[in-house]
């Protein structure tokens, strides 16, 4: 009983604080000065760090999905919608989701190990000492750059994913490019890429953040900047589960009306 009650404890200690540091955020963001050349190079930093692997992984789950899936098609004579279903399914949640888990993995591990490294040798506070507002050069100029950046690689992601769909379909079934994705484009609304596409400046923004709540909290020592990249990670992927949830059902409901 005592456990649970020190689990539930700990659990809202730590809402409580990575709610204050996103506080923090948003008074700090609009202030000056602005640190637009900062933001500029993690922008840079965090694109070029994920794009490969956004690449691969979005490569990868369309030539998945369609092999998949097209066997159970073929059942029931509706091969002709597999471009369709594809896209559908890959704009609306599979890409987003899954290019944003990959993104986590890469990127909030290394901001948090980056900033616990910065932290453990005293860089943050030689940083205040020195007259520079850390949080504003290292937290703010990190968590906007992700914020950004996301949106832009699922797009890509998306575009490599669909690409590697065709593929597949090209060898299958003989289809041309011009036919894909003019099946691809019909199918596709506007209510299926706007929910998607704004749901991932959230995504980016959750990882943003807890990664440099992660690295700029970190304990001391060597370990806590080992527990301050693998606990980025694992409470940025739980976190766009939980926002994921709440974007489809908001979703629903405002289409439903």
């Amino acid at each position: 009983m005592q456990k649970t009650t020190h689990l539930f404890k700990s659990f809202f200690i730590e809402v409580g604080e990575i709610s204050y540091f996103a506080g923090r955020f948003f008074r700090e963001v609009f202030s000056r000065p602005f640190e637009f050349k900062e933001l500029l190079r993690q922008c840079y930093n965090v694109g070029n760090r994920s794009i490969l692997l956004v690449g691969v992984t979005g490569f990868i789950i369309g030539l998945v999905l369609t092999l998949q899936t097209r066997p159970t098609l073929e059942e029931f004579g509706a091969v002709s919608w597999m471009p369709s279903m594809v896209s559908i399914s890959i704009i609306r949640e599979i890409g987003p989701v899954i290019i944003a888990l990959t993104f986590a993995g890469r990127i909030a591990s290394g901001i948090g190990a980056e900033l616990g490294s910065m932290k453990v040798t005293e860089q943050i506070d030689a940083m205040e000492v020195s007259g520079t507002n850390p949080f504003k050069f290292l937290v703010v100029t990190r968590i906007l750059a992700t914020t950004l950046m996301l949106p832009i690689l699922v797009v890509f992601g998306d575009a490599i994913a669909l690409y590697g769909s065709y593929i597949i379909e090209n060898l299958k079934g003989d289809v041309s490019f011009v036919l894909y994705f003019n099946k691809v484009f019909n199918a596709l609304e506007f209510s299926d890429i706007i929910p998607a596409t704004i749901k991932t400046f959230f995504f980016g923004f959750a990882i943003g953040l807890v990664g440099c709540f992660k690295g700029y909290n970190c304990e001391k020592g060597t370990v806590g900047v080992g527990l301050a990249a693998n606990s980025a990670v694992v409470f940025s992927s739980m976190l766009l589960f939980v926002l994921d949830f709440i974007a489809v059902f908001v979703t629903d409901i405002f289409f439903e009306i």
